[in-house]
């Protein structure tokens, strides 16, 4: 900042002052885009496979918000310690979702099989190597009766959306390796009504 001070001392004021606020601006957005690689990256929720937990909105097929839900990934969880069964977490999805789903890029979606673990679907429940995972997040009418097990490779993770219906997930693409997972969620910031709640 001296060198800037120094710099524009030679100026006059009212350029002072320009050059003042454009640097000022500068470090604000260099700060936010920091933050952002770093530590906490907003994303949107564009589909309806997490209703009721976080909603899409209206009038996309089975969205129940008048808007989408806005959720901040934090960054920085998975460099202190593993993933846990049961949160929701943002990652980089798999290539083949984009044939299989028909969309790519970015999931957020609940984490449920952990690596080495085997993953049963019987009417509707979740059984992870044969005890049956309690699930509070997910409305009856969202289970999925279908039946099918998976078993999760090493340093891979198993996802499903909470609308189990409605769900493109790791039923039909596979485990997520643990390098593609971004960060847990650690709340919504948008609306403000949801605030906070993941």
């Amino acid at each position: 900042m001296r060198l800037v001070d120094r710099a524009s001392i030679r100026l006059p004021q009212p350029w002072r002052t320009i050059v003042d606020w454009l640097v000022t601006l500068a470090v604000a957005v260099a700060f936010v885009l920091a933050f952002q690689a770093e530590i906490a990256k907003p994303y949107r929720i564009p589909s309806s496979s997490m209703e009721p937990t976080l909603h899409c909105a209206q009038p996309g097929a089975w969205c129940r918000g008048t808007m989408s839900d806005r959720v901040i990934a934090n960054r920085l969880a998975y460099r202190f310690r593993e993933p846990r069964r049961g949160e929701i977490v943002v990652f980089r999805a798999p290539q083949r979702t984009e044939t299989v789903c028909g969309a790519a890029g970015v999931f957020v979606k609940r984490l449920v099989g952990l690596p080495g673990e085997r993953i049963s679907l019987r009417r509707g429940e979740i059984f992870v190597d044969g005890r049956r995972l309690r699930e509070p997040y997910v409305a009856r009418q969202n289970l999925d009766p279908e039946s099918g097990s998976w078993t999760v490779p090493a340093g891979h993770f198993f996802f499903l959306g909470d609308n189990r219906t409605h769900s493109c997930d790791s039923r039909s693409w596979g485990a997520v390796p643990r390098d593609d997972l971004i960060g847990p969620v650690a709340g919504t910031y948008w609306p403000p009504k949801r605030l906070g709640r993941p």
